[in-house]
């Protein structure tokens, strides 16, 4: 699948059920969640937490049906307590991991920022990915176009992609292929799935 959808080619990675809706999706799609010792719940976006693996689609949605539904409950087979703040929990640790991993591209040469290095990369094919802040100008991101077959994310906010940068903000930024793109492109989607605002829409055509 193409930019901003699903990431192609892991059709073959491990599967989990998401508890709210059912459905068999790769890991890559989903959310797993622990419970600790006193049954309090906890994302583990890094997947790596010890206990039984609860598993919610990376969709809001779900998210909330889980918590509405106490559905957390029966996943763990046993009483527990759901933070109120949850969601905004995931959807920081989440920015938290994009932003990480988006540096680490950078310093192994794999991601550039600003109008002009960007432009230049989609010029040369260099780019796989086209990364665009949600609060940056409509106008100067329409300039730019999502590289064929490549990806487009576009939901994070300047702010967060300055850290990603070492700037204070960036609007524009991209990401060559190899490394760890096909991680950022996964947990960056998996945010998209959680996250309010619609920078997932009306994204530039390729």
């Amino acid at each position: 699948m193409g930019r901003g959808g699903a990431p192609k080619d892991r059709n073959d990675g491990p599967e989990r059920k998401c508890i709210a809706t059912g459905d068999v999706l790769p890991k890559f799609g989903l959310i797993r969640f622990v419970a600790g010792p006193d049954g309090q719940i906890f994302p583990d976006i890094l997947g790596k937490l010890p206990g039984r693996g609860i598993y919610v689609a990376a969709d809001r949605d779900a998210i909330e049906k889980a918590v509405k539904k106490g559905l957390f409950a029966r996943g763990a087979k046993k009483p527990v307590k759901v933070p109120d703040d949850l969601l905004a929990e995931i959807e920081r640790q989440l920015v938290r991991r994009v932003v990480e991993l988006i540096s680490l591209q950078r310093k192994a040469g794999k991601a550039v920022a600003g109008y002009e290095k960007v432009k230049s990369w989609l010029q040369m094919e260099e780019a796989e990915v086209l990364i665009q802040a949600v609060d940056g100008s409509g106008r100067g991101k329409s300039k730019l176009s999502t590289p064929h077959y490549g990806h487009y994310i576009g939901w994070l906010t300047a702010d967060e992609l300055g850290l990603a940068f070492g700037r204070q903000t960036v609007i524009h930024g991209a990401l060559a292929s190899g490394g760890l793109t096909q991680r950022v492109v996964e947990e960056a989607n998996r945010l998209k799935g959680v996250r309010k605002n619609e920078g997932g829409k009306g994204h530039p055509k390729g």
